[in-house]
């Protein structure tokens, strides 16, 4: 089947082209970026018979509309909303058939923060260092949708998943981020690291791509001197001058010169990405193997049904 092209009705608050990123470049100073949702991301392409390496559309808030060129197959991943084909109700996290010039719409979500929305053959805009991602912090990557944009298609990839059964993680009614402590700990008190472990933080409206920020009870320092900048990674656990714990994401900067009390592993990081302002948060410090029990355990989600 030939190359097609998706046209954008309604871009809503955020939505932009994300792939699984382009890691390796923070030499150069570039951030990884990528889906920020990766087993939502994967497994919309999954559902449309693409690679996990396919750019999907992630939708914040508000969700999309785009309308297709050419007979092609969708699905919508991630936070749970109502989508609607050609006008009228489709599955969620099921393969969606629409014919030339037909129309999908995704709605705000009813739970969570970011749908994904997959195209057999992926949007392919142009890569930028082998990633066709946006990064929000470098500005890589293609602009935001804005009504009336036009992304390109690749020719469909294989044939379409179609199952009864769809197994996502579920919206986070309670954010639980495992901590390894680290590379700075030391640079806290012992009381900082008991409220880290035992306060109640929650998300702040302040969170974007580039980082959860949280609202709760300051963390004291121990040492009170500058920190000269030092590599970061997603996950890292910072802690600015308002003593409020920050979570990198996709987005985040390769230096830093605040310390970082700890790392969340990347596999505890899908559900930050559907943590909605004022869901609560529980930092878990640990062990690297309680780490991967428990990134494990909440990535085996919630079955919907269909």
């Amino acid at each position: 089947m030939r190359e097609g092209e998706l046209r954008v009705v309604r871009a809503g608050a955020l939505t932009t082209v994300q792939d699984l990123g382009r890691p390796g470049h923070a030499a150069l100073g570039v951030p990884r970026s990528g889906a920020l949702d990766q087993p939502a991301h994967r497994l919309a392409n999954r559902l449309v018979g693409n690679p996990p390496g396919a750019a999907t559309l992630e939708t914040t808030l508000t969700g999309v509309c785009v309308r297709t060129s050419r007979a092609a197959v969708f699905a919508v991943t991630g936070a749970p909303a109502a989508v609607r084909a050609e006008g009228r109700p489709a599955a969620w996290a099921s393969a969606v058939h629409l014919p030339a010039g037909g129309t999908l719409e995704v709605g705000a979500p009813t739970s969570g923060l970011r749908s994904y929305v997959a195209v057999g053959g992926g949007v392919t805009p142009q890569p930028v260092l082998g990633s066709r991602s946006r990064d929000l912090l470098s500005g890589l990557g293609p602009p935001p949708l804005a009504d009336g944009d036009t992304l390109p298609v690749g020719a469909p990839c294989g044939p379409p998943l179609h199952t009864d059964l769809a197994w996502c993680q579920a919206p986070p009614s309670e954010l639980v981020l495992p901590v390894l402590l680290g590379p700075r700990e030391d640079w806290f008190t012992s009381e900082a690291l008991r409220t880290l472990a035992s306060a109640g933080f929650s998300v702040s409206s302040r969170s974007n791509r580039i980082a959860l920020r949280t609202e709760g009870p300051p963390l004291e320092r121990a040492v009170r001197r500058e920190l000269p900048s030092e590599a970061m990674v997603v996950g890292a656990v910072q802690v600015p001058t308002d003593g409020r714990p920050v979570v990198f994401l996709a987005d985040c900067p390769t230096t830093g010169g605040y310390p970082v009390i700890g790392v969340v592993p990347e596999s505890g990081l899908a559900a930050a990405a559907q943590a909605v302002p004022g869901t609560a948060v529980r930092f878990v410090p640990t062990s690297r193997h309680r780490a991967r029990l428990l990134s494990s355990r909440s990535q085996r989600g919630a079955c919907y049904p269909r």
